[in-house]
């Protein structure tokens, strides 16, 4: 049984329910003839690549859905195999390279190559080009974003690029030239509660205002989540009133209770039960940048407000370290015995660095 983030998922520009004049604009670039490489960049959740694939429709029409997962291997120079998933169809692929780590330059490298060099299989296709959506391009190494670059500059004619990032910020400068930058900003909270209310008509659940906002606010403007928290709330309670509470997600459940747990004992043995905890969300695929921001947001109302601050600080210090490593566990751990320590220091009056 599909979720209701997939089962009511947009199909084309005509269904996209807010940010009209981005869809036109979309929609005049896909019947331009002269389509150019994109980048589109927003925050998660507000509906990067369902706007993508509804612009691929109106670039190659209803066959960009067929699509098949190709599992690809591909060789370092080192002799070490990279095992590596690619979703396509005859118009375009679908990748996210920073799935193979410091790797991502070699698949950037010799599958962008290999599908430039490719002529078109549809005769009949409305365009000749194929399409690459590169999924979290913000998470590329530099060396990867070199080879981009180099790429786009030598197989612009039969290739496009579209990177999808959740910020420019990490994206190398002759990139972001070489794209046009569009911003798919988060729904507002009235927006989310529109759409909660189209999906339940079409699922034949009562309206309820109050809770569809309540939904809105707690999921930050997200509406995948939002979507998520409004199916929980139908499958867990028969009766639903303003005032329903909404279940939070497994994960945020569990990072709540490791705040608790720091807070409650700052020891050794605590630092290896958190671990452990650590572990569990990534191993369920919990992006470790949201782990850390998450208990951060968690920690803070526990904390002593005189040490907020420093707790802030040292949160950046080891989200950027996540960022730049490759051991996430480390850092997460580092950061938790961080906060002990800070903690500890304010309880006994002594000045931490």
């Amino acid at each position: 049984m599909a979720l209701l983030v997939d089962k009511h998922r947009p199909r084309n520009l005509e269904s996209l329910s807010y940010h009209p004049e981005l869809s036109d604009r979309l929609r005049a670039l896909a019947q331009s003839g002269d389509f150019p490489h994109l980048l589109v960049y927003g925050p998660s959740g507000a509906g990067k690549k369902t706007r993508i694939v509804a612009t691929l429709k109106e670039l190659y029409g209803p066959g960009v859905e067929k699509i098949k997962i190709d599992a690809r291997v591909f060789q370092t120079t080192t002799n070490r195999k990279l095992e590596f998933n690619i979703v396509a169809s005859v118009y375009h692929l679908e990748i996210t390279p920073s799935d193979v780590g410091n790797y991502d330059r070699v698949v950037i490298q010799d599958l962008l190559k290999e599908v430039a060099q490719t002529q078109q299989v549809d005769l009949s296709a409305k365009q000749r080009f194929k399409v690459v959506v590169i999924n979290e391009a913000d998470h590329l190494t530099r060396d990867a974003q070199a080879a981009l670059r180099r790429t786009m500059e030598k197989y612009s004619p039969n290739l496009r690029l579209i990177l999808v990032a959740n910020s420019t910020s990490n994206i190398i400068a002759p990139i972001r030239s070489r794209t046009l930058l569009v911003r798919v900003a988060a729904p507002t909270e009235g927006e989310i509660c529109d759409v909660l209310r189209v999906v339940g008509k079409k699922e034949g659940w009562r309206d309820v205002e109050g809770l569809n906002a309540r939904i809105a606010k707690e999921s930050g403007r997200n509406l995948r989540r939002a979507l998520l928290m409004y199916e929980a709330v139908h499958a867990q309670n028969e009766n639903l009133t303003e005032n329903t509470p909404i279940p939070p997600p497994d994960w945020e459940a569990l990072i709540s209770q490791i705040a608790q747990q720091i807070v409650q004992e700052r020891s050794p043995a605590r630092l290896l039960q958190v671990r452990s905890e650590l572990y569990d969300l990534l191993s369920h695929c919990i992006d470790p940048t949201t782990i850390i921001k998450t208990l951060t947001w968690k920690l803070i109302p526990k904390t002593p407000e005189e040490i907020q601050p420093e707790v802030v600080k040292w949160a950046a210090f080891y989200e950027h370290r996540c960022r730049l490593g490759s051991k996430v566990i480390f850092h997460l751990e580092a950061f938790v015995a961080k906060y002990m320590r800070v903690y500890e220091s304010h309880l006994m009056g002594l000045d931490f660095d």
